[in-house]
């Protein structure tokens, strides 16, 4: 059954029109190449996976991903089918009559888009003769020892061989538009430009291989971007192979282009090509029907929430849970890159800070990271069972009818007595929730020894290590991650490496489509695209770190300040904030963020067939945005948008000014204000030495 087409993208309310002339489509066809196609392996996954209704709306039956196959992910994702174009399957038939498999069929995902799959496996007898069209070709030699690499060849050839039989079969109509993510599938791209494959092409790195590697090393990378030797750097890191192939793949390339302006800055220094147009990620949105759904969520895994720290912090229990502020990091347990160093270090500002002003808030912390372990904790599993023991007691009394002058007897009261005493404790509550394999060396309690966050009862902050993800199975927090994420008040991400941040733990904007306020930096894709949308990105609950232009000391008390202005809110504060934050959500849909790509396609288009395709070369680029005004209840002054001193977090004041959720929000729309264009530096901001106006 064919699938629907919209051709007309609609935008969202008050958001720019996109007026850009629709391709036509129906004389084109578009192929999306990329390693996680079916195959689950990190964010680029959830970029392909969520992008794709948006596009199969634009393209319909046009539309086809590619990717390596794998039997399992076949099996379990896509619905096999037979090419319903002549064309792709006479394709098809070449590489499968000469012994190369290939899969065709339908994703089963949002759009249901065609996808080709290539069995390596089948075509590695071809590996030596490869690797020898690959050195006759560019000069890039692979070593037999790096089997990704191998085999990101092995797929590339195929991919080539595919487009080569393609293009022979259509000949000059329908043409062919190629978009290929990440250096794995880069050799095909540099073989169809090397072998003068009449199609478009485009190639996207969401981020930069030799830079995940150098930050890996704790170095001091943005400061010293036009200082580093890349071919010595990526040399002495035995991935030059890998770094050739994908220089190469981002030079053969129509267009260029990546995932945020920061990694646009680093590309252009790392690959020595400037993106030509920057392609944020997205979501697929669905809004709630009334505002108040989220915040009742919040409420009730807020209480889930409570009920374990009730058992955590038994014989401790001396602060007010209708007090207390639940903060977050989650995602890979890379401790320098996801800022986990600074984070330690504010927690230990925002406690004196606390304790100085005598804030009767108090903060847990929970650190949300794999680490390696052997079992749960016995103290927390302990804490859990006092907890749920006392809660049977309580809410179970007798079964019969007593005596009205004996309402409780004797065993009744030594019953509730035990359930009473065995809450006593004469040690701290533990930080970490497992035994660790190695506690002595492990950076987050290496850390927490140094600043002494032990949960002593004199401390405001609280921290609590959960070294593996979340699941509703477990027995101390049987949570899922969306439902533990929903009921905390603020996730803090202060990284120093994050193109963008699309795998669950990090997805800093997953959270604001859920109302969750969050901490990010101006080192972040997602921190950098806030910045350009949003006036006072603080006023709808997205704090930036500066982490670019500050000395490291300097971003820790940013980071402290914004925490501790946090704890300072009302609880009507934070409930007005998370609205906004909520609100924010239009900007990250790919109904929005779409239209980039759709720029990036007709710039392909008009270089690889310049007589069929136009786009005038001084035009300003279609895919303008918009910077979302402060909210008009938020007073003018930054300094007056929190209280100047602390004060209860469910404190309400009298005199406050009536807030109307809707009616804000159509204010916001209408107050949009002038677009900006891609690259151009924000005013006030300084360009890093070297760095270039992207």
């Amino acid at each position: 059954m064919p699938l629907t087409r919209s051709l007309s993208m609609t935008s969202l309310s008050g958001l720019p029109l996109w007026d850009e002339e629709d391709l036509p489509v129906d004389d084109l066809l578009l192929f999306e190449i990329a390693w996680e196609v079916t195959n689950k392996v990190g964010g680029i996954y959830t970029v392909i996976q969520t992008k794709a209704k948006i596009t199969a709306d634009e393209w319909g039956e046009n539309l086809f991903m590619m990717g390596p196959y794998y039997e399992h992910n076949f099996n379990t994702q896509v619905e096999q089918c037979e090419p319903p174009n002549p064309a792709v399957k006479k394709a098809m038939g070449a590489l499968i009559d000469n012994g190369c498999l290939v899969y065709f069929g339908r994703w089963l995902i949002e759009g249901s888009p065609y996808v080709i799959l290539f069995d390596t496996a089948s075509a590695a007898w071809n590996l030596d003769r490869w690797k020898g069209d690959l050195w006759d070709t560019c000069g890039i030699g692979l070593p037999g020892h790096d089997r990704e690499a191998n085999d990101s060849l092995i797929f590339g050839s195929m991919v080539a061989w595919f487009f080569k039989e393609l293009t022979d079969q259509l000949g000059d109509s329908p043409n062919v538009l190629a978009h290929f993510h990440e250096w794995q599938v880069g050799a095909g791209l540099i073989l169809c430009r090397s072998r003068k494959i009449p199609l478009a092409t485009i190639f996207t790195t969401h981020a930069t291989l030799l830079g995940r590697y150098i930050c890996a090393g704790n170095v001091d990378f943005y400061n010293n971007l036009h200082k580093f030797n890349v071919d010595q750097e990526a040399g002495e890191r035995l991935i030059y192979h890998r770094y050739c192939l994908e220089r190469a793949a981002v030079h053969c390339a129509h267009v260029f282009t990546t995932v945020s302006q920061i990694t646009a800055v680093e590309a252009n220094h790392m690959l020595h090509r400037k993106p030509d147009v920057v392609t944020p990620n997205g979501l697929n949105i669905k809004k709630f029907s009334a505002m108040h759904e989220f915040q009742n969520l919040h409420s009730t895994n807020k209480g889930r929430i409570q009920e374990f720290i009730r058992g955590h912090f038994y014989g401790h229990l001396d602060f007010n849970l209708e007090k207390t502020l639940f903060f977050f990091i989650a995602g890979r347990y890379e401790f320098s890159n996801k800022g986990v160093d600074i984070f330690l270090e504010s927690l230990s500002r925002l406690n004196y800070l606390l304790k100085v002003h005598k804030n009767d808030v108090t903060v847990v912390v929970f650190f949300i990271m794999p680490a390696k372990t052997n079992n749960f904790n016995v103290e927390t599993l302990k804490g859990q069972a006092v907890r749920k023991q006392l809660w049977y007691v309580s809410a179970n009394p007798p079964q019969y009818i007593p005596d009205m002058n004996t309402i409780l007897d004797r065993d009744d009261f030594t019953i509730m007595k035990r359930a009473i005493y065995a809450t006593q404790r004469h040690t701290l509550p533990p930080v970490t929730t497992h035994n660790m394999l190695d506690d002595a060396s492990d950076p987050i309690l290496t850390n927490v020894r140094r600043i002494s966050l032990f949960n002593a009862r004199t401390d405001r902050v609280k921290v609590l290590f959960h070294p593996e993800f979340l699941s509703s199975t477990s027995p101390l927090l049987p949570m899922d991650y969306e439902e533990f994420v929903r009921g905390c008040h603020l996730g803090v991400f202060p990284s120093y490496y994050e193109p963008w941040g699309y795998t669950p733990g990090d997805l800093v904007f997953f959270f604001v489509l859920m109302g969750i306020p969050s901490v990010t930096t101006n080192l972040s894709g997602f921190g950098c695209f806030m910045e350009e949308h949003v006036s006072d990105p603080a006023a709808y609950g997205i704090y930036i770190v500066d982490r670019r232009f500050r000395s490291a000391d300097d971003s820790c008390n940013q980071l402290t300040q914004f925490m501790f202005g946090f704890c300072q809110q009302s609880r009507r504060q934070r409930i007005i904030q998370r609205n906004r934050t909520e609100r924010l959500s239009d900007l990250l849909d790919w109904r929005y963020l779409g239209r980039f790509y759709m720029h990036a396609r007709s710039m392909a288009l008009s270089r690889a067939f310049p007589d069929k395709f136009k786009m005038e070369p001084l035009a300003p680029p279609q895919t303008e945005g918009f910077r979302y005004p402060r909210p008009g209840s938020v007073p003018p002054s930054p300094s007056v948008s929190v209280h100047s001193t602390p004060h209860h977090s469910d404190e309400e004041d009298d005199d406050e000014e009536p807030y109307d959720e809707d009616k804000e929000a159509e204010r916001d729309r209408q107050n949009i204000k002038a677009p900006f264009t891609l690259g151009a530096t924000p005013e006030g901001k300084k360009t890093h030495p070297g760095e270039s106006a992207n």
